[in-house]
């Protein structure tokens, strides 16, 4: 049975529904070039700690690249507006790079229609012209929901790589359509043999992000979206050149909810490794992900509880 549904009402907090954002204010202010300045080990030190959830043990940074290093395929998820979050992806793929070939990154905050854009783009960025970061921006036609004060140098870096990257998420056209037409995902892992666990997750998160205020219909179209989502990044993370990251927010990456089921879906293998990035005080299971690196709670989230 089809409902009515008000896409433009939802689609806004559909895209980003299962994002596992918090309150944090996003950082202002952009560089004024493309040059960007790795984040030291030290530094990166000063962030938190990592654990291997397999084990219980933790881990510095530099065992922890030990493990990515290793593994053809690894979902890194965070927390989209933290920004130590995505200075810890930065130096993670600048230093993954240092120890062998890195063979591509996906990114969910771009969209297939970017993908021209990103091809052209990143070629003229590697010649290493003298561009205001901004005008990078456009040149992408970045998304303004995705805050590029918090994306941009993560952004010039991997602009600036050697190695491919590609959009992992759906065009807003497609959500629109399946907002409509709902879909369900077929496959043992994500669907048919987990007796509505995934599901019944998944509702969860929605209705709490909601705060309990979305009827049926409405649940039921974000469900099938958030695992068509799901569906797309595993889609794109096995066609994509190995040692393949993406880069996802963190109830994406989870391994009981989202992209490793449905990569276990495509291929019957294993799940690819899970890296969650999470503020301290967060609880990450072992069931969620392979290792989890939690940071200090940001300094905004501080002065905004004052």
């Amino acid at each position: 049975m089809k409902f009515p549904l008000s896409v433009a009402a939802v689609l806004p907090a559909c895209v980003l529904a299962l994002s596992a954002c918090s309150s944090v204010a996003p950082a202002t202010g952009t560089a004024a070039a493309t040059t960007v300045a790795p984040a030291s080990t030290q530094d990166l030190r000063q962030l938190g700690e990592i654990v291997d959830l397999r084990s219980g043990q933790r881990l510095s940074a530099e065992q922890l690249l030990v493990q990515l290093a290793a593994a053809p395929r690894v979902i890194i998820g965070e927390q989209h507006d933290q920004l130590s979050h995505h200075r810890i992806e930065q130096w993670l793929l600048q230093q993954l790079q240092g120890q062998r070939p890195q063979g591509s990154v996906l990114l969910e905050m771009l969209n297939p229609d970017q993908q021209a854009k990103v091809d052209k783009v990143k070629p003229w960025l590697q010649t290493d012209p003298v561009v205001r970061p901004e005008h990078v921006a456009e040149l992408l036609a970045w998304q303004p929901s995705w805050k590029w004060a918090q994306y941009g140098d993560l952004v010039l870096t991997l602009m600036r790589a050697p190695y491919p990257v590609w959009s992992a998420n759906l065009d807003r056209s497609e959500i629109k359509q399946l907002f409509v037409d709902q879909p369900a995902v077929q496959g043992k892992h994500s669907n048919l043999a987990n007796d509505g666990k995934v599901h019944d997750k998944l509702k969860d998160i929605i209705r709490v992000m909601h705060d309990n205020q979305i009827d049926a219909p409405r649940l039921a179209a974000m469900l099938s979206v958030q695992q068509q989502r799901d569906r797309r990044m595993a889609e794109r993370l096995l066609a994509a050149p190995a040692p393949a990251v993406l880069i996802a927010g963190a109830y994406h990456a989870h391994k009981d909810l989202g992209v490793p089921l449905h990569v276990q879906d495509l291929t019957g293998g294993p799940a690819p490794l899970v890296l969650v990035l999470a503020q301290r005080g967060a609880t990450v299971l072992a069931p969620q992900a392979d290792f989890v690196w939690y940071t200090p709670v940001a300094a905004a989230a501080i002065a905004g509880a004052k």
